[in-house]
């Protein structure tokens, strides 16, 4: 049987520039997370992957769509999301000078991203830039035989 715990593998998926997305990008990070037994946690990823879809979507100009890239490795995984925008995201990487306001419902996301990821950042890109966070694996739960 092939150890498929130790192969990288990665999934490039166009989604539509909508809010749609959103819902779409957790069930691809779900089903590709859920191909390895060694790998990071899923909802974190999930939870970090609706972030940075929605941040493109309510970002960056519509009309062109933006790009899904989730690679999985034996140390964990590395999801990003591409757009056409090639302004960086404010604060990914550094804490802003003033905390979100708690009764505004925006302006957490990255904050969650810098929190729960274990590295973080962006990169300019041909066709606008990349926003990626990284997850570190954590074993599978063991099974108990039967």
């Amino acid at each position: 049987m092939q150890d498929r715990s130790k192969a990288p593998a990665s999934w490039r998926i166009a989604l539509p520039h909508s809010a749609a997305a959103v819902p779409v990008a957790r069930a691809l990070v779900r089903t590709a997370l859920a191909e390895l037994e060694h790998t990071a946690d899923g909802d974190t990823a999930e939870l970090l992957t609706a972030e940075l879809v929605a941040n493109a979507v309510e970002h960056t100009a519509g009309g062109t769509p933006i790009e899904l890239v989730v690679e999985l490795m034996p140390t964990g995984c590395q999801v990003e999301v591409h757009d056409p925008d090639p302004v960086p995201p404010a604060d990914l990487t550094r804490p802003g000078m003033e905390p979100p306001d708690p009764w505004q419902e925006h302006g957490r996301g990255l904050l969650l991203i810098r929190a729960l990821s274990s590295s973080c950042g962006h990169r300019p890109t041909g066709s606008g830039k990349a926003v990626w966070f990284r997850l570190p694996a954590v074993p599978a739960p063991r099974r108990s035989p039967e």
